[in-house]
């Protein structure tokens, strides 16, 4: 359904309103304890389990579509909601099927190509359109309730609206407002309604909260329509809200991690992993399910400041890999259900067998996603590979670069800084990504750009880019002259991810892994000749970087002089259809390298 102002301001009304979705009631399950409150007679409890996953990202198979075969990665770890449903139906069938929730933390329909192919190849949005492969398996399994994750917005409203729609569960999101009413745009909790054998029914509530970074990551698609106020401010508001309505239990789904930092520095005043803070400085919360770090926490305990009270915060790690259960026992006491305790585990999906209910409902999917990405669009002279391109300039990386400022020439082509030259950022996002000599297929050319970026231009000075690329230098661990480098421990210092560490094109430069982190590029040129400090130069640079994904200094101040809504993907996609032939020989240099006191490293 498309996103109107009328349809938008009546779901915001309703969510606004407080209304509780998703309600649902169970069957009475065994007691712990038979008997009543009087003398002699063992207290009353109840115990529960809530499943918990999170960061999805479009994956329904244990299936790599830019490998096209079956997952698998150093740790033997798979992935996917086929397998998220064998360990959920075990834990039902243990349990009792109505004594469990199941509730997800959001990034849902973005990052498989998979999800892709159902938002913008055969989108859900069409007339007569499909429904998502993701709302058609969480749908079949059962889920109870999902918070908003900042991929959800990749691809615009509407798309979410129609995902929305396609779900038998609600999307939570308290702290997505509508920029006008500030009136929650979704439904901000649940109230779920399990039985219990001794008359009173426990109340669980689920409270959902989503990323500030989203106001910046996915700027086109939400400026003037929703802000994203930050996830304590919000917690503080709502729990005490389903308290007074009667919640037992109270459970928040945040899609923001528990660190307490944030990769986007000043750019908004909210921290963007925060799930620890609302859980020290929010009381009334009994447990977290954390989404958006991409790290797996089995079990974490925070003490709130004000009660005193522990709260169990666990994160499943991604794409179906582990699934959370929190383990809830309560008592009844002074006339109400209590806490009495709680803990949390993570259950690893590579133990189990696909659900093959799952694979069965989704299968002509996956042939058609399948075939999708195996088309072929063009050839390549030479093999490349992204295996060594973390610590030295390989040509794929090149390509990406080549490809991008190719497109921002041509856009700026006969304006105001048509003669300004042109440089470019990119990222290894991953270390199997590849070309192959001969057929170069969708899946070839998609692989080496596994995130929705779109592609900006921002005026830079000399000076800002030697700041910029000493920021980017950080990625690697200070190692002296003469000491063995090993290349498995010398990049991602201080935890800095792979698509954090820029590689720019149009310059030469070298990066001394001997100095201090600050000091270490040596050497910068441009044209031949040693940067002038103020000299003008366009970056060609990604949304995310673009927005302040990831800190780097300047580039999100920095002018922006054009700006696209293609994928990145998509436009390496099209260029080798355009070209018909990928030779490295035509865009293929080596701008940087790692050197110690003068000498490479490689």
């Amino acid at each position: 359904m498309p996103l109107n102002r009328r349809t938008f301001l009546e779901r915001s009304a309703a969510a606004g309103a407080g209304v509780a979705v998703a309600v649902g009631t169970a069957v009475p399950a065994a007691a712990d304890e038979r008997g009543g409150q009087g003398h002699g007679r063992p207290p009353k409890r109840y115990s529960f389990t809530v499943m918990g996953t999170t960061d999805l990202h479009g994956n329904v198979f244990n299936w790599d579509y830019f490998t096209d075969k079956e997952f698998d990665d150093k740790a033997h770890n798979d992935v996917g909601l086929a397998k998220i449903s064998t360990l959920v139906t075990q834990i039902r069938k243990e349990k009792g099927r109505r004594n469990t929730l199941l509730i997800d933390a959001g990034d849902t329909i973005q990052g498989t190509q998979l999800s892709y192919y159902y938002a913008k190849v055969d989108p859900i949005t069409a007339k007569r359109g499909p429904v998502h492969p993701m709302a058609q398996a969480m749908n079949a399994i059962g889920y109870d309730a999902a918070a908003l994750g900042n991929h959800e917005f990749n691809y615009g409203i509407p798309v979410l609206r129609k995902f929305e729609e396609q779900c038998d569960f609600p999307l939570l999101g308290a702290n997505a407002l509508d920029a006008k009413t500030l009136r929650p745009a979704f439904a901000p909790y649940s109230m779920h309604r399990l039985c219990t054998p001794h008359g009173r029914d426990v109340k669980v509530a689920v409270l959902g909260l989503t990323n500030p970074g989203i106001a910046i990551w996915d700027k086109q698609n939400v400026s003037g329509k929703m802000v994203f106020p930050g996830l304590e401010e919000q917690a503080a508001k709502w729990v005490p809200k389903l308290r007074s309505l009667g919640a037992d239990v109270v459970i928040v789904s945040a899609h923001s991690g528990s660190s307490g930092t944030s990769s986007y520095g000043d750019q908004l005043p909210y921290v963007e992993n925060a799930a620890g803070l609302v859980a020290e400085q929010v009381p009334g919360i009994d447990a977290i399910l954390v989404g958006h770090a991409h790290t797996e926490i089995a079990e974490y305990f925070v003490t709130n400041k004000e009660s005193g009270k522990q709260v169990v915060l666990s994160e499943p790690l991604k794409w179906g890999q582990r699934l959370t259960l929190f383990d809830f026992g309560l008592v009844w006491d002074k006339g109400r259900w209590t806490v009495e305790k709680v803990g949390a585990k993570v259950l690893n999906s590579n133990t189990v067998a696909e659900d093959e209910k799952i694979t069965r409902l989704l299968s002509d999917e996956h042939r058609k996603v399948v075939a999708y990405v195996n088309q072929v669009i063009g050839t390549s002279t030479a093999a490349m590979s992204t295996v060594a391109a973390p610590w030295q300039d390989e040509p794929i990386i090149d390509l990406i670069n080549h490809v991008q400022v190719e497109t921002v020439k041509a856009a700026l082509a006969g304006g105001q800084y048509a003669a300004l030259p042109v440089l470019s950022q990119a990222s290894c996002f991953s270390r199997t990504a590849s070309i192959p000599a001969g057929q170069v297929t969708i899946r070839d050319a998609a692989g080496l750009y596994v995130f929705e970026n779109t592609l900006e231009a921002r005026l830079l000075t000399g000076a800002q880019l030697k700041d910029y690329l000493e920021f980017s230098a950080r990625y690697f661990v200070q190692t002296p002259a003469g000491a063995p480098v090993d290349t498995a421990k010398l990049t991602n210092a201080d935890g800095t991810p792979d698509y954090n560490y820029d590689a720019v094109s149009g310059l030469t430069y070298d990066i001394d892994i001997a100095r201090p982190a600050g000091s270490r590029i040596v050497d910068l040129s441009f044209g031949g000749e040693p940067i002038d400090p103020a000299a003008q130069f366009v970056l060609a640079v990604n949304n995310y970087r673009a927005a302040g994904g990831g800190n780097f200094p300047h580039v999100a101040r920095a002018q922006q002089l054009w700006a696209n809504s293609e994928e990145i993907r998509n436009t390496i996609i099209n260029w080798v259809k355009a070209e018909g032939t990928v030779d490295p020989a035509q865009f293929a240099s080596v701008g940087w390298k790692l050197t110690r006191e003068g000498v490479p490293v490689f």
